[in-house]
């Protein structure tokens, strides 16, 4: 099979197309033949060695691909040869099949593309954990959502919304407000001062009482300046450092303003809490049946095609995910 395959970490376009073995599904694995997998920002990390979690060399990179089960171990009960999957596999998307365990495999609804499932995985799941289980997102609570044209700002805009929630959604620039349309609010970050700024827009949409929930995907000065928007018992779920700082905190605040501040590496949730992440894979599948979230088109590429697809990433020249095909 073809597969994009990195010998040695460095730049994007030193990673070459393969021919490699058809992996053979262990017991509890399934083989995917995949028909569509996700760019993402996080995968030219890993290419160039920089990320926190890195694989042994040579490795096939690509996260979260979904497709159709060729075959299965002899111990699988959860599929069967031809059922339609979202792999959330950590390594091996970048190629034409990849074998995933059957605990980290979910079962696609017949309206569900390929490219729409792919378009959700690492950003939709990370949305929902994020919300549900570390913010504890209960109905009719507050949310400011920083970053949300982003993958996963997008996300949770879209869920909270769905589970009765109110959205303010922040955006970069007044050119993006058209991108937010079903948020409650706009934030524009481009403010001059953005410290007193955010949060003085955000008293003025919540009538002074502040944010119940924060979704942060960029750190930095946007994390400085929502940390002080949040209302009492207000929660701050730390989800990346798009902007670059990662931030610190006098931890006098948090305990003054009884706040809390929680982060998520979801991985972490697929290893340990297999089940909760089939809830939640489970209940955006439904809400996506039910037209209560909707994916943006996808940007799609040829397999070989990945260094362009990434590099399009990188420089922020595409709206929406960017989804290879083999």
């Amino acid at each position: 099979m073809k597969a994009v395959v990195v010998r040695e970490f460095g730049a994007i376009v030193s990673a070459r197309i393969e021919e490699v073995e058809t992996p053979q599904p262990g017991d509890h694995e399934i083989l995917v033949d995949i028909e569509a997998a996700p760019a993402n920002f996080v995968d030219t990390l890993v290419i160039q060695g920089t990320y926190q979690f890195l694989p042994e060399r040579p490795f096939i990179p690509g996260k979260g691909p979904a497709g159709t089960v060729a075959a299965c171990g002899a111990a699988v009960r959860r599929f069967k040869p031809g059922d339609r999957v979202l792999a959330m596999a950590e390594l091996g998307g970048y190629a034409e099949a990849v074998c995933v365990h059957e605990d980290q495999c979910y079962a696609l609804p017949d309206a569900l593309s390929f490219a729409d499932a792919a378009s959700m995985s690492l950003a939709y799941d990370t949305a929902w954990v994020s919300l549900a289980d570390r913010a504890r997102l209960a109905p009719g609570d507050t949310v400011l959502v920083l970053g949300a044209t982003g993958a996963v700002g997008d996300a949770a805009l879209q869920i909270a919304k769905a589970k009765g929630a109110k959205v303010i959604a922040a955006v970069s620039s007044q050119s993006k407000v058209r991108q937010v349309i079903d948020a409650d609010a706009v934030i524009d970050l481009s403010m001059p001062n953005l410290r007193d700024g955010l949060r003085d827009q955000v008293c003025a949409a919540t009538a002074g009482k502040g944010v119940d929930i924060v979704i942060d995907p960029l750190g930095g000065d946007y994390f400085d300046a929502a940390i002080r928007a949040l209302a009492w018992r207000g929660r701050l779920v730390v989800v990346g450092f798009a902007a670059g700082r990662i931030p610190t905190l006098k931890m006098n605040y948090p305990l003054l303003k009884n706040i809390e501040v929680s982060g998520i590496q979801i991985s972490d949730y697929r290893k340990r809490m297999p089940e909760l992440v089939r809830t939640c894979f489970e209940e955006v599948f439904a809400f996506y049946c039910q037209g209560e979230i909707s994916i943006r088109p996808a940007n799609l590429y040829p397999l070989t095609d990945y260094a362009r697809a990434l590099d399009d990433i990188i420089h922020r020249r595409i709206s929406g995910r960017a989804v290879l095909r083999p």
